[in-house]
């Protein structure tokens, strides 16, 4: 036992993932960051494919488009504030015309659907269980746009309403592509908007029903305890970022390393160990940018590379590759 903290037991049973596989991560903005760190360990990810998405029942909805292979028409974005949104969408697939939000839209959502089949895993994380329900549909929707309050109505999910959607979903997902496993998560971060009573009220619900489903499907389903290691293994605020919401830089690296371990091969995390070297090299700011000594020093990362990729030739490097050449060439 550690005296100054309470360590958080990893679950068993994980799996573990490496670069050759395919991996969708969908949810909050938690989903997004760990996202974006596998990417930079050069795993293929989709993340995000609808932007962020707050709680299960959207993320199971739009999961069960791309099984469908939905293709967004007009009739399914709303005009508010001179963009066209759909409710479904984060605000990043908004545009002042029709076209192009559904050109945005449907591209990202043909490629899910032609994924699905290869997917390794998928990575779902759940920020809150208050869901808003568009008063003219009846739909919960993934965002409300900014639009008044009157559009909706408001409630809070029940922990069996939860699993019984998401067991009906995996077993969708997996009699399309049966290798499928399915990580669950509970974002850490709060939604102090709610309250406080209120926003504990609505993770309890999200962590009992990631409970159900995960025992439901052993096989398939398992929970890595993100909201775990924030709220009671850290435990502090010196962990928060300024808005005293989102993980600071050193919680999110923290609960990065502990996922990496959990959830990646050993051979995994070697090869991100790698990249991240090669990332930190190529942030490197030089005193003399034209100088020979700069340029040995882009030769050698482009050396590096090459190394990286003999051994693992599926790995994309062409970003860094490009950059190397720009600055070798400036």
């Amino acid at each position: 036992m550690n005296r100054f903290y309470t360590s958080v037991e990893m679950p068993e049973g994980l799996p573990r993932f490496s670069q050759r596989g395919r991996l969708l991560l969908m949810g909050s903005c938690f989903a997004s960051n760990i996202g974006a760190r596998l990417l930079e360990a050069k795993f293929a990810c989709d993340v995000n494919p609808y932007g962020v998405l707050y709680n299960p029942k959207s993320l199971s909805a739009a999961l069960r488009e791309a099984l469908d292979g939905k293709v967004y028409g007009a009739d399914d974005l709303v005009s508010y504030g001179g963009l066209w949104h759909s409710p479904m969408h984060h605000g990043d697939f908004s545009a002042p015309a029709p076209a192009e939000t559904l050109e945005r839209i449907n591209a990202r959502l043909a490629a899910l659907h032609a994924g699905l089949k290869d997917l390794d895993g998928l990575l779902a994380t759940w920020g809150t269980a208050w869901v808003y329900e568009d008063a003219a549909t009846g739909r919960v929707v993934g965002n409300c746009h900014k639009r008044p309050e009157a559009c909706f109505g408001r409630r809070r999910l029940e922990p069996d309403e939860i699993a019984d959607d998401w067991l009906d979903l995996i077993r969708r997902l997996r009699a399309v592509n049966p290798r499928l496993r399915v990580v669950l998560t509970v974002s850490p971060i709060r939604h102090l908007r709610d309250g406080l009573h209120a926003d504990r009220l609505s993770k309890a619900v999200l962590l009992l029903a990631a409970d159900k489903v995960a025992e439901a499907m052993p096989e398939t389903v398992g929970y890595f305890p993100a909201y775990e290691l924030l709220h009671d293994e850290l435990r502090d605020y010196r962990f928060y970022a300024a808005d005293m919401v989102h993980p600071s830089d050193v919680a999110a690296g923290y609960v990065w390393q502990r996922f990496a371990e959990t959830c990646l091969t050993a051979g995994a995390r070697r090869v991100a160990e790698e990249c991240e070297a090669i990332r930190k090299a190529l942030e490197h700011r030089p005193f003399r940018p034209g100088s020979e000594s700069y340029k040995t020093f882009l030769e050698q990362i482009l050396l590096k590379i090459d190394r990286l990729n003999e051994k693992y030739p599926y790995l994309d490097f062409e970003k860094e590759r490009m950059t190397c050449r720009i600055r070798l060439n400036a």
